[in-house]
């Protein structure tokens, strides 16, 4: 895992006048396995706020095609300690699922939790998507097992409002505080 300081990261001045592909670098990784998402963004710079960056990001995951969102929201992990655990997953999944205590599971608990994310799977087609960051860990239960039995189209919509939250944390991850502009 790599170690970013705060004054290594590009302010949101520096992410506008990037070139394209450092821009994509930058902030490919915000959105899971998406890089096409920051793709997108960067041809809409210049960005007045993080929040009208984060919206441009988001606004292209909703115009995505169906077929598209769904490979999207599949390409992101399933909840799991056994993942944690063996660090499978990407950088940013591995501090939040553990952040989660996900790695610190019991064996029955990681087996159980491993049984709703096939239930879930199985009845929406993608995986369950929570900003773990938002729960405790028996809210993680509760909220997995409640939400399997919703509806696909409200879980699909859930799933990008979930997204829109992680990706929000992502960002203000990447993006140093201040402006080079004068105000």
């Amino acid at each position: 895992m790599t170690t970013t300081t705060a004054s290594s990261l590009p302010t949101l001045d520096e992410l506008n006048t990037m070139a394209h592909g450092a821009f994509v670098a930058a902030l490919g990784e915000v959105f899971e396995y998406a890089p096409w998402v920051a793709e997108a963004a960067a041809s809409q710079r210049p960005f007045d706020s993080i929040d009208a960056l984060h919206g441009a990001m988001l606004a292209a995951v909703h115009a995505s095609p169906r077929e598209q969102a769904v490979r999207f929201l599949c390409g992101h992990p399933e909840l799991s300690a056994s993942a944690v655990r063996s660090g499978t997953l990407t950088s940013d999944s591995q501090q939040e699922q553990q952040s989660a205590g996900l790695g610190d599971l019991e064996q029955e608990q990681g087996e159980r939790l491993a049984a709703l994310n096939q239930a879930y799977r199985s009845r929406h087609g993608f995986p369950f998507i929570a900003c773990v960051r938002h729960y405790t860990r028996a809210g993680l239960f509760a909220e997995l097992a409640s939400r399997t039995e919703r509806g696909t189209e409200q879980e699909f919509a859930e799933a990008l409002r979930q997204i829109g939250f992680i990706s929000r944390l992502r960002l203000s991850q990447r993006v140093r505080a201040g402006s080079l502009q004068a105000a």
